[in-house]
């Protein structure tokens, strides 16, 4: 069989925007090996390329007017990406980064990871902006061949918000990734700020509306300034945008806002942690929690259904809305931490969720578009 092109769209990609690129770095390796007479390729823009490079298997091109803001980024995927394909002679193009061309062109599978910008519009500052994504999400998952996404409450949002018909959309649960220990946490931990002899709630995630940070914070502001644990909230660039709401709520001494970490920075997070807290008021899948409970932590999430779907019975919930509950079930959560069985138990869970079995149904999907040609 002569060998079939698939080009990727990675032109959104910088290294900083979390669960959408863990998503690729860990699935394009796998899927290249399920697919052996399959030949990828790569688009990417200026800031992207020697990230891309480090685990893509395939040549990777750069798009040189694209950068890392998102509007060039959406300039390139609508204008160029197809363009791009048709002049290599590409098969496929998969747009794995929630949305890509807008127009019926060559056969195309988008994964669209959640419709957050419909469930959770954001600040009158950055309406339109969001406004525009959304738009370019619809056009661009309800001109695709096939449609991917990572829970069944993102397919849900996905029909509703985007008009995607059912039909089109195969849910693929992401993976957990393995723990990888530090041998000294301390020691990788000793240029963040935290004070010892107290409990320590990790979360992680960016700043955007949907992640409710704000909401953890008055949680935490919530207990009584004896009953407070250290509250670490990485994932930012400094400074970090939350820092106002900390100090309008007087928790300077109560929470650590470490910007960005390393992965070792991270692994040693999960080491030291307590209770891992999230917040979220809508997510497409949720990785960090699932990361936090196969490495043995305990979960406490908003009780919002794709939450339930990825934690399970692992996982703790309480209403992250209400400042007092959730801060009542984080000191609760923190005062009776679940034996070894329950922690087990939790690991089984998350180890359930694999990027081995993720690649091989999206493997699996790219083929069958590329059999049919994208006849839908």
């Amino acid at each position: 069989m002569a060998a079939r092109h698939v080009l990727v769209d990675l032109l959104g990609f910088t290294g900083s925007r979390g669960g959408t690129e863990t998503y690729v770095r860990e699935l394009l390796p796998r899927v290249d090996a399920l697919l052996p007479d399959v030949r990828f390729a790569a688009i990417t823009g200026r800031t992207g390329t020697a990230r891309v490079g480090a685990f893509f298997p395939g040549r990777v091109h750069t798009v040189r007017a694209v950068g890392a803001d998102p509007a060039t980024w959406a300039l390139g995927a609508v204008a160029a990406t197809d363009a791009i394909a048709r002049r290599n002679r590409a098969d496929l193009v998969w747009a794995p980064a929630n949305f890509g061309p807008v127009l019926r062109g060559v056969p195309r599978v988008v994964t669209v990871h959640d419709a957050i910008y419909d469930e959770v519009p954001g600040g009158l500052a950055d309406r339109a902006q969001r406004a525009v994504t959304s738009w370019l999400m619809r056009r661009s998952a309800r001109t695709a061949d096939r449609v991917l996404t990572v829970s069944h409450s993102a397919a849900e949002s996905i029909r509703r918000n985007l008009g995607v018909d059912p039909a089109r959309i195969t849910v693929v649960h992401n993976g957990s990734t393995a723990p990888r220990p530090v041998p000294d946490p301390a020691g990788v931990l000793a240029s963040l700020p935290l004070p010892s002899g107290r409990p320590i709630v990790l979360s992680v995630g960016n700043r955007m509306p949907h992640k409710n940070f704000p909401g953890l914070l008055a949680a935490v502001a919530a207990l009584p300034r004896s009953e407070r644990p250290v509250t670490v909230i990485a994932g930012s660039r400094l400074p970090d945008p939350l820092g106002d709401e900390v100090a309008r709520l007087g928790l300077e001494r109560d929470v650590v806002l470490p910007g960005w970490v390393s992965d070792d920075q991270l692994e040693a997070l999960f080491q030291i942690a307590d209770l891992y807290v999230c917040p979220s008021l809508v997510e497409g899948f949720g990785l960090p929690v699932v990361d936090a409970l196969r490495r043995s932590v305990p979960v406490l999430a908003n009780d919002v259904p794709v939450l339930r779907e990825v934690g399970g019975d692992a996982a703790r919930y309480a209403d992250a809305t209400d400042a007092t509950a959730f801060g009542a079930a984080i000191a609760a959560a923190l005062s009776s931490p679940p034996d070894a069985a329950t922690r087990a138990q939790a690991r089984d869970w998350a180890s359930g969720f694999t990027w081995d079995e993720a690649a091989e149904a999206t493997a699996a999907e790219l083929d069958r578009v590329l059999r049919s040609g994208g006849r839908r």
